[in-house]
């Protein structure tokens, strides 16, 4: 399928590379607010196609589905305006600032035929399904503990006065909706829909989370996430249940799996090797809805989305931490 990037930035290059190596999607067209950086990036790339006009983009033949990086706020009016022109759209995770958007996208991405799916790398890797096919294991579950804390560059920048857009409300940033979804994605799939959410956040300036706690209340456990930009650990995550325990390295990339026998001790790997470039396991695994027109599976990856960001809504919602778009009525 030809493929359009709408970003510069390190990820729409990883996209990119990943692209490539899943086989499935073939990079025509680029899109940036400067002709320099279109054209270097198309140059880069191998790109027949630059854009600096998004809705030309979203008319053009050459583009059959696009991979939205932008920043988190500008992701909604992104992704409508190439949906309507019958576009498949991937979009960066945070998808949107809220549920109301993604409610309004899905109606759109229906309403023309086309597919709009968020971009999660963690869910789609083989480790994933062997952990979700394994997870039993562990027997009744007690507790889980997940921590993504990754101290941030641009974190620098903040503190000398400057407002990247990850530390800003007015660009929908954040820890957790940043960095924490990735742990969250992996709760919701592995465990569903939790009855009960509380975030306790530390709040910057920017009026924004630099890091904080999200606990997720599940029917006969809880499930904690530790999300932060603003500070750095090497702590693994961990799923704990009556009959033994799994340790991940990492809850994105999930690249080991260990389970613990509560009883005899002895341990167990369970992963396997992965591409390094692991956002090709999400490239197939979209290529394969829209050829197919899967429909039960995009429901699937619907539902979750829509999950996490109702979680994370109602997150912020408890800590007044209010987006731009929001403030323009959008929530």
């Amino acid at each position: 399928m030809k493929l359009g990037t709408v970003g510069t930035g390190w990820i729409t290059s990883s996209f990119i590379e990943a692209a490539k190596q899943s086989g499935k999607l073939e990079l025509t067209g680029v899109y940036s607010r400067t002709v320099d950086k279109a054209k270097e990036l198309a140059y880069t790339y191998n790109a027949a196609h630059y854009f600096t006009d998004l809705e030309e983009m979203a008319k053009s033949p050459e583009v059959q589905v696009v991979y939205i990086a932008s920043p988190n706020s500008v992701h909604f009016e992104q992704a409508l305006t190439f949906l309507k022109n019958k576009k498949h759209v991937i979009c960066e995770k945070p998808i949107f600032s809220n549920t109301a958007e993604l409610e309004e996208a899905y109606q759109m991405a229906e309403d023309n035929g086309v597919y709009l799916f968020e971009a999660i790398r963690n869910i789609h890797t083989p480790n994933f399904r062997i952990l979700k096919e394994k997870i039993q294991m562990a027997g009744n579950l007690r507790s889980a503990m997940l921590p993504y804390i990754q101290y941030s560059s641009r974190y620098d920048s903040f503190l000398r006065g400057e407002n990247p857009n990850i530390f800003s409300s007015t660009f929908s940033g954040g820890a957790l909706v940043d960095l924490g979804v990735y742990p969250l994605y992996l709760a919701v799939g592995l465990f569903g829909e939790p009855k009960k959410v509380s975030y306790h956040p530390v709040i910057l300036s920017s009026g924004v989370d630099g890091s904080g706690t999200l606990v997720l209340e599940y029917k006969e456990f809880i499930c904690t996430i530790l999300c932060s930009k603003i500070s750095h650990s090497v702590m693994p995550c961990e799923i704990h249940g009556e009959k033994g325990t799994f340790v991940l390295e990492d809850a994105a990339p999930i690249s080991e799996i260990k389970f613990i026998d509560s009883h005899t001790k002895e341990s167990e790997i369970f992963s396997v090797a992965q591409e390094d470039k692991d956002m090709a396991y999400e490239c197939m695994k979209f290529a394969e809805i829209i050829k197919k027109n899967d429909d039960h599976e995009y429901k699937k990856l619907q539902e979750m989305s829509m999950i996490v960001l109702r979680v994370t809504e109602e997150a912020r919602k408890q800590n007044n931490i209010v987006f731009g778009v929001e403030h323009k009525g959008n929530l």
